[in-house]
C-alpha cells in the first residue's frame, strides 16, 4: 500500500462529511435530472448514495428549482450541496436545505452588474453562515473572471484563474468564513495538474476539490480523470474528487464507482499515468451529463461524434460537445470544433468563431464536412 502524505489543509465540514486535515478524500457526483422533477431526483440522489457518494450536487437556476430542492431535501438525509447558477441571490432561498453552496466566480458578472463582485460574496458568505453551510468556490476554464483574462497573455490560461480562486479566497478570509475549499478545472488533465499544484504552493491550507471538467464519455474520460488524479493526489493534493462523465441518467452512479476505484488504485500503488494524453490524437471532450442539460439528446450525440470521428484519430485536434448554456459558449472556445447543445437546435463553432445553428438531425454531417475540411488545410 502506497504512503501518501496529505497536504496539511484545513478541515471543512459538509454536513456529516468533513473533507481537509487528512480525513478521507470525499466521493462526489451530480444529479442529471431537471431539479423541477423531483421524484427523478430523488430516485438519482438514493441511487448516487447507494454507490457510495458521500456529497449530491443539485443544479439551482430559478425560484422553481429552489421550491424543488426544498422538497427534495424532505425525502433524502443525504449531504447535498446546491449548484449557484447564474443568479446568486437563489442563495438565500436554497441554504436552508443544503449542506453547501457553490459558485463559480466568472458568473458572478451575470446579475446587477453594476455591483462589485465582493459585496456578491458577502452577500453569499452571510448566507452560509447563517444556515451552516460551507462554501465551494468553483472556477472553470470556459468560464474565468473577464477581468482576470485581460491581465495575461492570451495563451496562459492557468494564472487567471489561480489569480481568481485565491482573490476569493482572500475576501472568504476576512469575512470570517473560512469554511470552504476551491476547485480549479479544465478539460486538459496537464492543465488540472499544474493550476492545482500551483494553487496548493500558494494556499496549501485550502482544501482542493478535484475534477476534470468535460471530461467525456469512457472510457476516455475516466482515463483523463485518473491522469489528473494520480499526479495530484499521489503528490498529497485533494481532498474531496468528482469523475465528471457524459452517461445516460441511469448510469450516473458510474462516476461514484470510476472514483472510488482510482482512489482504491492510488492508495494501492496501481499508478498508471506516465503518459501525456491526447497531444498528437483526436481529443474529444463533453461535460458531464446535468440537470443544466436542455436536451437529453445531447448524451447521444456525444456518442455519435465519438463514432463518427474515429477516421481522424491520429490528428491532433479537439472537438469539444457542450450540453447547455451555461458552459457550452465559452468552454467550446478554444476547440478546433465545437458544438453546444440547446433544446432544438445544436451550435456550431470553428476556432471560436459561429459557424451556425443546426437541428440534432443536420448536425453531424455538417460537421463531417467542416472536420474534412480542417484535415484538408492541415500543414502538420
Amino acid at each position: 500500500m502506497a504512503k501518501i502524505e496529505r497536504n496539511p489543509t484545513r478541515a471543512v465540514r459538509i454536513g456529516r462529511v468533513t473533507i481537509g486535515a487528512g480525513h478521507a478524500i470525499a466521493v462526489q457526483s451530480m444529479t442529471a435530472t431537471s431539479t423541477q422533477d423531483i421524484d427523478a431526483t430523488v430516485a438519482q440522489v438514493l441511487d448516487l448514495e447507494r454507490a457510495g457518494a458521500d456529497i449530491v450536487r443539485v443544479a439551482v437556476d430559478s425560484a422553481k428549482d429552489a421550491a424543488a430542492l426544498a422538497e427534495i431535501r424532505n425525502q433524502t438525509e443525504a449531504n447535498l450541496a446546491v449548484d449557484l447558477q447564474e443568479n446568486y441571490r437563489l442563495a438565500e432561498q436554497v441554504a436552508p436545505y443544503v449542506d453547501k453552496l457553490r459558485y463559480n466566480p466568472g458568473h458572478l458578472y451575470h446579475h446587477e452588474r453594476a455591483k462589485p463582485w465582493q459585496e456578491k460574496v458577502e452577500f453569499l458568505a452571510r448566507v452560509a453562515m447563517d444556515h451552516d453551510c460551507a462554501i465551494r468556490i468553483g472556477v472553470n476554464c470556459g468560464s474565468v473572471d473577464p477581468a482576470k483574462r485581460e491581465k495575461f497573455a492570451t495563451d496562459d490560461s492557468i494564472s487567471p484563474m489561480i489569480e481568481s480562486a485565491v482573490e476569493h479566497c482572500d475576501v472568504l478570509d476576512r469575512l470570517g468564513m473560512t469554511r470552504y475549499c476551491v476547485s480549479l478545472k479544465d478539460s486538459d488533465p496537464q492543465e488540472v495538474i499544474a493550476m492545482n499544484q500551483r494553487f496548493a504552493a500558494q494556499r496549501p491550507e485550502v482544501p482542493l476539490h478535484l475534477g476534470v471538467t468535460e471530461a467525456g464519455l469512457p472510457p476516455d474520460g475516466v482515463i483523463k480523470t485518473r491522469i489528473a488524479f494520480e499526479q495530484l493526489i499521489s503528490r498529497g493534493i485533494g481532498d474531496t474528487i468528482r469523475v465528471s462523465l457524459t452517461v445516460p441518467n441511469d448510469r450516473k452512479h458510474e462516476e461514484i464507482e470510476a472514483g472510488r476505484a482510482i482512489l482504491d488504485d492510488i492508495r494501492e500503488g496501481r499508478v498508471r499515468s506516465v503518459v501525456d494524453f491526447g497531444l498528437d490524437t483526436l481529443n474529444i471532450i463533453s461535460c458531464p451529463s446535468c440537470s443544466r442539460v436542455e436536451n437529453e439528446a445531447f448524451v447521444e450525440l456525444a456518442q455519435q461524434v465519438k463514432e463518427l470521428t474515429r477516421y481522424a484519430a491520429d490528428h491532433a485536434l479537439t472537438i469539444a460537445v457542450m450540453g447547455c448554456r451555461v458552459n457550452g459558449p465559452g468552454e467550446t472556445d478554444d476547440a478546433d470544433l465545437g458544438l453546444w447543445c440547446g433544446p432544438s437546435y445544436v451550435n456550431l463553432k470553428r476556432a471560436g468563431e459561429p459557424v451556425g445553428q443546426f437541428s440534432y438531425t443536420e448536425i453531424l454531417p455538417r460537421l463531417k464536412q467542416e472536420l474534412d475540411d480542417l484535415l484538408e488545410n492541415r500543414t502538420d
